[in-house]
């Protein structure tokens, strides 16, 4: 094993052992966690060492990264999670399973479109802006991104009448300066009222390297990890 294969080794046990912790103090099954490894910046080469190791889910925030990764990697579930352009939605279908940043029709519409085009469902998650939760002020929190709470049913029934398109649930990145508990909290709740209409929506997604105990207490499905797998990311020019 490389050197760096046993830096990754020795990282996911680390993210492992913390994610355990975390399902036991919720009162939660391990297995109802699922571990999204994020490689933005990192080469293929780590794709490939986590996947050696057991990783299964692997995402990304940029197109163009994943258009160039996921066909060397294609027996593993690739999910998208940054911000997306609608120009870009071709591309993403074409690679990804899941898209975990879904937050205004016109998306949904060129989603639909190129989902329909690659013959294949794509999952997606409404990316819900916590900014009225915890102590961030609204102007931090919105720069995170998402659709306000009061709008997460309208576009979640805009998704499920979708053509290639099924509703799967919501993500967050708790806001800046918050408390990632009391923003998490909130996450649940929406997602709570997600499923009074769309029952099969039961993903949520949070919890990132310095919040992953506190999304995992307040209901995280999947948590998106970097940082705490891969180490410190080189800035993309």
């Amino acid at each position: 094993m490389t050197d760096r294969a046993e830096e990754l080794r020795g990282n996911l046990e680390q993210v492992q052992e913390r994610i355990e912790k975390a399902c036991q103090a919720a009162g939660r099954a391990r297995d109802e966690v699922t571990l999204v490894a994020i490689t933005k910046t990192f080469p293929v080469s780590d794709v490939r060492a986590l996947a050696d190791l057991g990783i299964t889910d692997v995402g990304e925030n940029r197109e163009q990264e994943l258009k160039v990764k996921a066909p060397d990697c294609p027996d593993l579930t690739w999910h998208f999670v940054g911000q997306l352009q609608s120009k870009k939605s071709r591309s993403v279908a074409k690679y990804a399973s899941v898209v975990h940043s879904v937050d205004r029709p016109s998306l949904v519409d060129a989603l639909s479109k190129a989902a329909v085009a690659e013959e294949k469902s794509l999952r997606c998650l409404i990316q819900v802006s916590l900014a009225a939760y915890g102590s961030a002020d609204a102007a931090t929190g919105a720069s995170r991104g998402g659709v306000e709470p009061s709008d997460v049913l309208a576009l979640a029934a805009a998704i499920a009448g979708a053509d290639g398109l099924e509703i799967g649930g919501v993500m967050a990145v708790a806001p800046l300066g918050s408390d990632a508990g009391d923003a998490f909290a909130g996450l649940r709740e929406v997602a709570s009222r997600l499923r009074s209409e769309h029952p099969g929506a039961d993903w949520i997604s949070a919890g990132m390297t310095g919040d992953l105990e506190a999304a995992i207490q307040h209901g995280a499905t999947h948590v998106r990890l970097g940082r705490a797998l891969l180490g410190t990311r080189t800035p993309l020019g």
